[in-house]
């Protein structure tokens, strides 16, 4: 079976394949993540995944490389990772009490070659007080995440609604990743373990 490389150093990426059983190995990809003058959100984060796919997929031309990108969205604007506790803050608060988008693309690649998807995501927050804001930035979850905040951690308790894709809020869409894999000759299923039982 082809190798699979994940091109990310996302723990939570690797944590999600590693969930529906896939095996690889992890070589993010060095590439500029500046949003383009007059570049739409959507064409922004698949963009970013394809060009991470493609320059591990460059370096690996024997392997399939996974790149994925993920961004908060709000008034149709991104919202990336903060710079500072200060700017943490302020994202934590305009997302309070509204609903946002999260944009999380797929691309997988091999050679020159690759296939990737959309996949938008509607969060809700509830009212989220001063004093908690400021606590939970103090914790330092917020500050490796795009829009300030881990669905998956503490800041699990802001949400009141999700209408998507839960695992493509945390960061890589499972339903969507692995139909392309599947496409590409690699299905998942293929590497799940059988219990003793159905061995014989």
């Amino acid at each position: 079976m082809t190798p699979l490389i994940l091109a990310s150093a996302s723990p939570r990426r690797a944590e999600l394949l590693e969930q529906i059983g896939l095996v690889f190995r992890v070589q993010p990809a060095d590439i500029d993540e500046t949003v383009l003058s007059g570049e739409s959100a959507e064409h922004y984060v698949e963009r970013l995944a394809q060009e991470k796919a493609l320059r591990v997929a460059a370096q690996n031309p024997d392997s399939l490389a996974l790149g994925s990108d993920t961004s908060v969205v709000v008034d149709g604007e991104v919202l990336g990772k903060p710079e500072s506790q200060a700017e943490a803050e302020s994202m934590l608060t305009r997302l309070s009490g509204r609903s946002h988008q999260v944009m999380t693309a797929v691309a997988l690649a091999q050679g020159a070659h690759c296939e990737s998807c959309l996949v938008i995501t509607s969060v809700s927050f509830r009212v989220l007080s001063e004093a908690e804001i400021k606590r939970y930035v103090a914790s330092g979850e917020p500050m490796d995440k795009a829009g300030s905040y881990g669905i998956q951690g503490l800041g699990g308790i802001f949400v009141s609604e999700l209408k998507g894709s839960y695992s493509a809020v945390v960061g890589l869409p499972l339903q969507e990743t692995a139909e392309l894999l599947a496409d590409a000759g690699h299905p998942v299923w293929q590497n799940w373990p059988r219990s003793k039982e159905n061995q014989t």
